[in-house]
C-alpha cells in the first residue's frame, strides 16, 4: 500500500490549522476525526492588553519573551489599531528578545526585531533558567502569554529580581460546539481511534476535562492502545505528568508531527499468518496479503479479540464482551459473518462447534 496510514483513525484536537493537519493525515490515507478541544479568543480590544502595552511604553523592557507567533502578531496588530505600533516596536527593539519557537521567531523578525536566543526544548523552564543565568536583577521583562498565565515562570523570574509585565493577547475558550470533543472522548475510551494529535498543552488538558468521570479510562487508553502524538515537549507535558507515553517530533512542526505518526503507527500493528494469508490489523481495517479491507466496528472488535490470542478458541460470551452494550449472542454471529465477508477470506475465522471461534493459525 502506498498510503502509509490507510486503515488508521486519528483524532485531531487542534482548532487553528486543524484543516491543514487533517489534510496532511488524509493525504496519507488516514481517517480523521475533527474534535477541536479549545478555540482561541483574541483580545484586541481588551483593557488588560492595552494596559500591558502602556506599561511597556512607560518602562521599556530589557527582555522580551515572545511565546507564540499568533500572540506576537496579535499584539502588534492591536497596537497598530491603537496607533501605538511604532512606539511599541521602538521600545521592543532595544530588548533582549527570546523567541520560544520558530513561529514566534519568524513574527518578531518580520516586525524588525532581532531575536537573540531560543530554547532548544521550547519550554518555559529552559527560558527561565537561561535568563537567570544571564542575570535579570532589576530588569523589566515583557512576557507575551500564550493563552493562559504562567504563574510559575513569572514567580521564578520575580524571585530572581525582575519585574515581569504579562502581556495577554488571547485566551483559550471551550469549543463553540462541544459534541465532537465528547465524541472523541467516547472513541478514545472505546479504543476506536489509533492516535490523537495535540498541538497545545491546554488542548490536552481540555480533552481530559471533557472526559469527566472517565478520565482514568481515557488515560489508560492513551497509555496503551491509543497513541498520543504531540507537536512538542511543551504540548506533551500534561500527558507525560500523568504517565502517558507520547510521540513527538524533534522539531515542533505539523509536517514533522505527521511523519512521527507515519513512523510510529504501523510499528504498533499486529501481523500474523492465518489460513495461508498474511493478516495485519489496523485501526478500522485489516490488511490481507497487502490489500486493505475496511471493517465496521463490531467485526473489527471481534477480529482484534481473536488476534490477541491467535489460535485460541473464544466463546460467544467472551466475544460478546467486545461488542457494544445490549448486544446478544446473535450479534456475535452476525459480526463473525460480516468479518468473514469483509476480509474476503472466509477460512481465516474458524467455527469450533459448541465452543466458539478462533483464527486458523498456520
Amino acid at each position: 500500500m502506498r498510503e502509509e496510514l490507510a486503515g488508521f483513525t486519528i483524532g485531531v484536537t487542534a482548532d487553528r490549522r486543524r484543516d491543514e493537519l487533517a489534510a496532511l493525515l488524509q493525504r496519507r490515507g488516514a481517517r480523521v476525526v475533527l474534535a477541536p478541544a479549545l478555540r482561541i479568543v483574541p483580545l484586541a480590544d481588551d483593557t488588560e492588553l492595552r494596559e500591558a502595552t502602556r506599561a511597556c511604553l512607560d518602562r521599556p523592557p530589557d527582555v522580551l519573551i515572545a511565546n507564540t507567533g499568533i500572540g506576537m502578531r496579535g499584539w502588534l496588530e492591536a497596537a497598530e489599531g491603537w496607533g501605538l505600533a511604532e512606539p511599541l516596536r521602538s521600545v521592543l527593539n532595544g530588548a533582549y528578545v527570546v523567541a520560544r519557537g520558530a513561529k514566534a521567531r519568524a513574527v518578531t523578525r518580520a516586525a524588525g526585531l532581532a531575536d537573540q536566543w531560543s530554547p532548544s526544548s521550547e519550554s518555559c523552564d529552559e527560558v527561565v533558567e537561561h535568563l537567570r543565568q544571564r542575570g535579570v536583577l532589576g530588569q523589566v521583562i515583557a512576557m507575551q502569554l500564550h493563552g493562559e498565565r504562567q504563574p510559575e515562570c513569572t514567580r521564578a523570574l520575580e524571585a530572581a529580581g525582575a519585574t515581569v509585565i504579562e502581556v495577554p493577547v488571547y485566551r483559550w475558550a471551550p469549543p463553540t460546539d462541544p459534541a465532537p470533543l465528547h465524541r472523541l472522548v467516547d472513541l478514545v475510551a472505546g479504543r476506536l481511534v489509533d492516535a490523537v494529535t495535540f498541538t497545545s498543552a491546554p488542548a490536552a488538558e481540555a480533552l481530559l476535562r471533557a472526559a469527566g468521570d472517565r478520565t482514568e479510562t481515557v488515560l489508560e487508553a492513551l497509555r496503551g492502545d491509543v497513541l498520543a502524538s504531540c507537536v512538542g515537549p511543551v504540548t506533551a507535558e500534561p500527558l507525560v505528568r500523568r504517565g502517558v507515553p507520547v510521540s513527538a517530533p524533534t522539531r515542533a512542526r505539523l509536517g514533522a508531527l505527521v511523519r512521527t505518526i507515519v513512523d510510529e503507527l504501523p510499528r504498533r500493528t499486529v501481523t500474523i499468518k492465518v489460513a495461508g494469508h498474511l493478516l495485519t490489523l489496523r485501526g478500522h481495517a485489516a490488511v490481507v496479503d497487502g490489500e486493505l479491507r475496511p471493517l465496521a466496528p463490531a467485526p473489527m472488535a471481534v477480529l482484534r479479540a481473536l488476534a490477541q490470542t491467535p489460535g485460541r478458541v473464544l466463546s460467544r460470551t467472551a466475544l460478546l464482551r467486545t461488542l457494544p452494550r445490549g448486544a446478544d449472542e446473535h450479534a456475535v454471529e452476525m459480526a463473525v459473518a460480516r468479518l468473514r465477508a469483509g476480509l474476503k477470506a472466509p477460512r481465516v475465522v474458524q467455527t469450533v462447534v459448541k465452543r466458539g471461534y478462533r483464527l486458523r493459525i498456520d
